[in-house]
């Protein structure tokens, strides 16, 4: 039978699907019990992105959990309502009792001292009432025999989280002083259910009843005192209705209200930036890893060539080949994202294990199918984007070309059918990118940034050879053998350049960015913050307390540097004539328009700031009242120069217009505040001072006794242990940071070895061939080196600059953040991506190196 025939009667003898799915089968059955050598690339690649996918989705649906069934105990009723500076009183009061049961309470920030100021901490000061807690159970441990909260000869009981007992060195029993009276620690807090749904913390936990902390004096007019009171509805009653049915009754109300669909927003926003910062890692190791599936599965095939060609000879139609080869690299596939699943799944129960205390709140372990099916829909969409390519072009190639391989590698493009499922294919997982992620404009910047570096690299690899064919045609004489066979084999057909660009630039690219955005907070936050910060933030300062305040900071260091102003804490009530809560505020700035925020007055721009728009008010100012606005906030909130913002300060209504926005250095912890008004808008209220103190490092100590011992109603709140706590964030960030890097450095790696191995076969020809012809191993050894060499130099320059725009990028417009180029660890990049290739091909042309010419001819 003729092999033209025989394909005649094949293809187009009206074979069913079925025989020839049937033979595909049996085909794709005997290629894996035949060995699969090379194709473990394709497993690890596949496996590593869905892990990191699964596992974060895994995490954020476990604290989610969390979050759902523990909401009640989390807001501590049905119901949160917190004011400052007042509790809810009145009609307000009076319509919170109606709902149901309600427990009201304070919270403040208060100096904490022993045996006559000896030791001193700040504290987060919270006073209860005896229905607390409404929802779940204060736990307590190392409980003394009296009631906690009690007044027992004269003095009052209260309890302690065990970090406060451990910085003052007390134990149960033991007391200390609060303002005008003194506390016996009677317990240690083990678990305070609402914990997570308080304001941030700056101190440890110090618990009493209500009237103990009104008894310490420290609740003065202007005192920053966040009221709050929970509600426990009645049986039948819905949160959302009454909520909605408190705003209708008291629109112009200056509290916060909150139900149980936003427990722990703060938590809610954290868990959203992670879980979008992890996902977009694990789709980054699979773009990186998607490189290294398409060269695993060309290196297969190329491997396979002689199998494709001969059963096309005997008739085999294309359709049966893609079908076989389609079920065994699917069947690959496949295992590597159920292996990566089961990886991603049990990360969570591991972190919960190793870690779960540290978690902002309980998480539930589990599985989690919603999660697994995203990361399984990501894994199989990859797969299929980077796999059908080679798969379909091998289909299309006659069995002529196939023969002729070494000559003439395959190559072509795909028909027009495999064409349109590889672009619904891409589109789907690009859909997919940004419907599963929590912030979907991140999400989609990353989508449009991974395709444009993807055809960034692509040119890179074209041009790449392009220029060596060009040098090698023009200019080849000019240089030894050994370059002109390195130029010759960028531009060759079957070269690895595309690959290897492909592997080496995605990877590296995502290196540099992180390094330089680790790099940047670590010398923003590790260098630059200490040298300029104040030593003290000295809170609840009373105006006739200033002069005070200076003489007993200047009689402890007399060098000491002081900055005070007046603050009355207020609330955005409106921008532009809209409510504030039917604005439209973009999320990097919704924190300004939440809850209270610090006002003040001021007759100059203070240091430390820019009018980038506008014009300031003259220093003898006294018209209606005007606003200068952060800069940042202001593009947030959509304000330009002459918009109307409605503020209430202690319940009163105040419009005031946007004379001029500012820019302001935050990172430089000056006196500064977001709104800062015009001199007189702020008349008649009550007010604090807020002050800063640089002292010199030696006099901390003796400037922080001083001032507190003089004004015990003062906080002070040390500026180098808030600086602590932000270097602790950043190292939590830094370690997210670092592993995000390993991951892609892992994929990278595979990837990379997946690109050499895809021309091993070539290689290992080329050299049998020119060995013969006289080639030593030397020169040959020299040639490739330089091609590689030439591959790591431009790929690292492109890599250098594209993570750096990446970099800059996320720094200026998503931290918000300074950008400093740093020149050492982008040089740093270009090294390790010069030494990557170069390993690369040294581990990739050894054994070619090393093969024998006779064996291999005499196969031939």
């Amino acid at each position: 039978m003729r092999p033209g025939g025989a394909h005649r009667g094949w293809a187009g003898g009206g074979v069913s699907a079925a025989p020839v799915l049937a033979l595909a089968l049996g085909l794709a059955r005997r290629e894996l019990r035949g060995g699969l050598k090379g194709m473990r690339v394709l497993v690890a690649c596949l496996a590593l992105g869905v892990a990191a996918i699964a596992a974060s989705g895994s995490l954020r649906a476990a604290v989610d959990l969390a979050l759902t069934t523990d909401a009640r105990a989390l807001l501590g009723g049905d119901l949160d309502i917190r004011q400052s500076h007042a509790p809810p009183q009145g009609d307000q009061r009076t319509a919170l009792l109606e709902l149901g049961h309600v427990t009201e309470g304070m919270e403040m920030r208060v100096m904490a001292t022993v045996d006559g100021n000896r030791d001193r901490a700040l504290v987060e000061l919270k006073g209860v009432d005896a229905a607390y807690p409404l929802v779940g159970k204060l736990e307590l441990a190392a409980s003394h025999p009296l009631d906690p909260f009690s007044i027992r000869d004269g003095v009052w009981g209260a309890v302690a989280e065990a970090n406060l007992l451990d910085r003052l060195g007390l134990a149960v029993g033991q007391r200390l002083r609060v303002g005008e009276i003194e506390l016996e620690i009677r317990a240690v807090i083990a678990k305070e259910p609402d914990r997570v749904a308080t304001a941030l913390s700056f101190g440890p936990r110090l618990m009493a009843s209500r009237e103990a902390v009104e008894a310490t004096g420290l609740i003065r007019p202007g005192s920053l005192v966040r009221y709050s009171v929970r509600v426990a509805l009645e049986p039948g009653r819905s949160a959302a209705e009454a909520k909605a049915e408190l705003g209708r009754r008291f629109p112009d109300a200056a509290w916060q209200l909150r139900d149980i669909s936003d427990a722990a927003p703060g938590v809610g926003r954290f868990l959203d930036t992670l879980s979008s910062f992890l996902t977009l890692v694990g789709l980054t190791a699979l773009l990186v890893g998607g490189i290294g599936v398409a060269n695993a599965v060309k290196a297969f095939l190329d491997g396979k060539i002689a199998t494709i060609a001969m059963l096309k000879c005997l008739g085999a139609p294309s359709r049966m080949i893609l079908i076989t080869y389609l079920i065994l690299v699917g069947s690959l596939a496949l295992a590597g994202i159920v292996l990566g699943l089961a990886v991603g799944a049990s990360v969570t129960p591991l972190v919960l294990a190793l870690g779960g205390e540290s978690l902002p709140l309980p998480a539930k372990a589990g599985l989690f199918p919603v999660a697994l099916l995203n990361a399984a829909g990501f894994g199989l969409l990859s797969a299929l984007v980077f796999t059908l390519w080679p798969l379909a072009r091998a289909r299309m190639v006659p069995a002529s070309t196939l023969f002729r391989r070494l000559a003439v590698p395959v190559g072509g493009w795909p028909d027009r059918a495999s064409l349109t499922v590889l672009a619904a294919a891409a589109l789907g997982l690009a859909a997919l990118t940004v419907l599963a992620s929590g912030n979907r404009p991140l999400a989609a910047w990353f989508v449009a940034a991974a395709i444009a570096t993807l055809g960034l690299f692509r040119l890179l690899a074209w041009g790449l050879s392009r220029l060596a064919a060009f040098l090698s045609e023009r200019h080849g004489k000019l240089v030894g053998p050994t370059w002109r066979l390195g130029l010759a084999n960028l531009h060759r057909p079957g070269s690895a350049v595309v690959g290897m660009v492909l592997s080496l630039g995605l990877g590296l690219t995502v290196l540099v960015t992180i390094a330089l955005v680790e790099g940047n907070l670590a010398a923003q936050f590790g260098e630059r913050l200490p040298a300029r910060a104040p030593s003290f933030y000295f809170i609840d300062v009373q105006p006739d307390q200033v002069a005070g305040l200076e003489e007993a900071a200047r009689g402890a260091d007399p060098d000491s540097g002081i900055e005070h102003a007046a603050m009355v804490r207020g609330r955005i009530s409106s921008i532009r004539g809209v409510p504030v809560g039917q604005a439209s505020i973009a999320p990097e700035t919704q924190w300004a328009a939440r809850g209270d925020r610090g006002l003040s007055t001021a007759a100059e721009p203070p240091p430390g700031t820019r009018v980038v728009e506008g014009k300031w008010w003259p220093a003898t100012y006294a018209g209606p009242p005007l606003v200068s606005v952060d800069a940042a906030v202001a593009k947030g909130f959509g304000l330009r120069v002459g918009d109307r913002l409605g503020l209430n300060v202690l319940g009163r209504e105040i419009e005031v217009e946007v004379a001029n926005l500012r820019q302001i250095d935050w990172s430089s912890l000056s006196m500064n505040f977001a709104f800062l008004l015009s001199p007189g808008a702020l008349d008649g209220a009550p007010y604090t001072v807020i002050a800063t103190v640089r002292a010199a490092p030696e006099r901390d100590g003796t400037v922080e006794k001083a001032v507190t011992d003089r004004l015990p109603n003062v906080t002070s709140i040390r500026v180098k242990e808030a600086l602590e706590a932000v270097r602790a964030i950043i190292g939590q960030a830094d370690l997210a940071v670092r592993l995000a890097g390993l991951v892609t450095l892992a994929a990278g790696g595979m990837v990379l070895a997946g690109a050499v191995m895809a021309g091993h076969r070539r290689r290992v020809w080329e050299s049998v061939v020119l060995k013969v012809l006289g080639a030593t191993r030397r020169q040959l050894w020299r040639a490739y080196l330089a091609e590689f060499a030439l591959i790591g130099l431009a790929t690292g320059l492109a890599a250098a600059v594209t993570g750096s725009l990446a970099a800059w990028a996320i720094l200026v417009h998503v931290m918000k953040a300074d950008w400093v180029f740093l020149p050492g660890i982008t040089a740093a990049t270009l090294g390790a991506c010069v030494g990557a290739s170069l390993l690369a091909g040294f581990a990739g042309t050894w054994r070619a190196l090393g093969a024998k010419a006779a064996p291999l001819l005499r196969g031939e």
